[in-house]
């Protein structure tokens, strides 16, 4: 496929406007502050806030670039508790699954099928809400998804039989899509180069230890309340996420920029996205490791619960000790992405998961029990860790124009994959059970793949540093 066109180079049409803050955007594209002071645009899109001394005024090269240090550290914290309520709303549940299955009188399969319902969901509600955000801004969509959510979450816990609850997952998976895609569209609203890596890398942290902490969380859960009450919690979660954004997070699309007559319609978006050679590589590259990663979520409390006789708290335990592994990914490739480049930090992150996830099929037919698949297991959480926030930053780098509909198209690929590929897990397993092979079987296939697409579509080689 050939190299695109980036989505920084589609046109807009700028208006003199007032801005957020009450500051007026002249003719020229300055911006005169309340106090006086003028910020103006450079031909390379630098912004200079010209003081008393204008000739020693700093150079701003993203508008995040002059946000106080205060106020970036509570976007971070807001827009990482939005990036993880879609993780908690597909996960917290995990612990439930032998209570579910009994609860209803069903199989383990049919239980699994609320999973992938439920990604599923958040798959296509991010393709609605990334290119939503492109048009209208970020701050509409986003709050009206998340009553959805809320909505969806209480009449799961509701819910009086099996297919009600799977049509409320769904519908929850669609209202805790708009958190993760808006976060990461209002993050390259606001940033871009290196910055943009250590701010992805702090969501990436978020939408990676999620999934992992939200069992955990569901443990501790069932041990006070029924699982119907988790239900309640995500509603309870969504509420508090709704009054935030409402309350506290601007909107970062000026008018400006968003779809205008002369501006690009959501289909060019779409179009000069996925005609991006490097963005489809990456994409295939996040969303096996996501299908890896949901493989293992979904396999692994019929694998320790039922297999190994782990009870619920020491299944949480077990999840947050593989928290660590990610963690210490999602850090060290910060990193080394800025330093390297996340094209190199993704080719040996990539290997590691495959080699891990064949180690757990070796040591599980030489029947080194439960230690012999945790420790290759937390080298794979650890290899996910390093590859989930160069993917992020590979793709959004490129598309800062079209931001919101990369980042849709980067959280469908990873959920809407993932639900697909998780319950071949279950289905391969229906005859002899879910053992740590079947479950590895499935993480090596992903990891395969995504070598593949880095080295045949990415070609690492053709993919420049990244700016300052």
């Amino acid at each position: 496929m050939p190299d695109a066109p980036r989505t920084d180079t589609i046109p807009t049409t700028p208006q003199p406007e007032r801005t957020p803050t009450g500051s007026i955007r002249t003719a020229t594209g300055s911006i005169r502050t309340l106090t006086g002071s003028i910020r103006s645009s450079s031909p390379t899109g630098a912004i200079r806030t010209l003081g008393s001394n204008p000739a020693t005024a700093p150079i701003m090269l993203h508008p995040g670039d002059a946000i106080p240090l205060g106020r970036r550290t509570l976007y971070i914290i807001l827009l990482g508790a939005l990036t993880a309520l879609g993780p908690f709303t597909i996960d917290l549940y995990l612990p439930a699954f032998p209570v579910l299955e009994e609860d209803f009188q069903t199989t383990a399969a049919a239980i699994q099928l609320t999973l992938t319902g439920t990604m599923i969901g958040f798959a296509l509600g991010q393709l609605v809400v990334g290119p939503l955000s492109d048009k209208v801004g970020r701050r509409v969509p986003l709050i009206a998804v998340t009553a959805l959510h809320v909505l969806a979450s209480v009449a799961a816990a509701v819910a009086p039989e099996l297919g009600l609850l799977g049509a409320a997952r769904v519908l929850m998976g669609v209202g805790a899509a708009a958190g993760g895609v808006v976060a990461m569209a209002i993050v390259r609203d606001l940033f871009g180069g290196r910055r943009l890596v250590v701010m992805l890398s702090r969501l990436a942290l978020v939408s990676g230890v999620a999934p992992v902490v939200a069992p955990l969380i569901g443990s501790w859960m069932l041990t006070l309340m029924p699982w119907r009450g988790i239900f309640v919690a995500l509603a309870i979660y969504g509420v508090v996420m709704l009054l935030s954004a409402i309350v506290f997070i601007p909107e970062t699309l000026p008018v400006a920029r968003r779809q205008s007559r002369g501006g690009a319609t959501m289909l060019q978006r779409y179009r000069s996205v996925l005609s991006d050679r490097v963005f489809i590589g990456v994409l295939i590259i996040g969303g096996m490791t996501f299908s890896g990663l949901f493989s293992y979520l979904s396999a692994s409390p019929f694998l320790f619960q039922e297999t190994h006789g782990l009870d619920a708290q020491q299944y949480g335990l077990l999840f947050a000790v593989n928290s660590l592994g990610v963690v210490t990914g999602v850090q060290a490739a910060s990193r080394l992405a800025a330093r390297f480049g996340p094209q190199w930090v993704m080719a040996f992150s990539t290997a590691v998961l495959l080699i891990a996830g064949i180690a757990i099929i070796v040591t599980d037919q030489l029947g080194l029990g439960l230690w012999g698949t945790v420790i290759p297991l937390f080298v794979f959480m650890t290899a996910c860790g390093f590859t989930m926030p160069n993917v992020q930053v590979l793709a959004l780098d490129r598309h800062g124009k079209a931001a919101g509909t990369a980042a849709s198209i980067i959280g469908a690929a990873n959920f809407g994959v993932a639900g697909l590929v998780s319950p071949v897990v279950g289905w391969i397993s229906k005859d002899a059970g879910i053992t740590a092979t079947t479950m590895a079987s499935v993480m090596v296939g992903c990891a395969a793949v995504g070598i593949l697409s880095l080295w045949l579509i990415v070609r690492p080689r053709t993919v420049g540093m990244l700016a300052p």
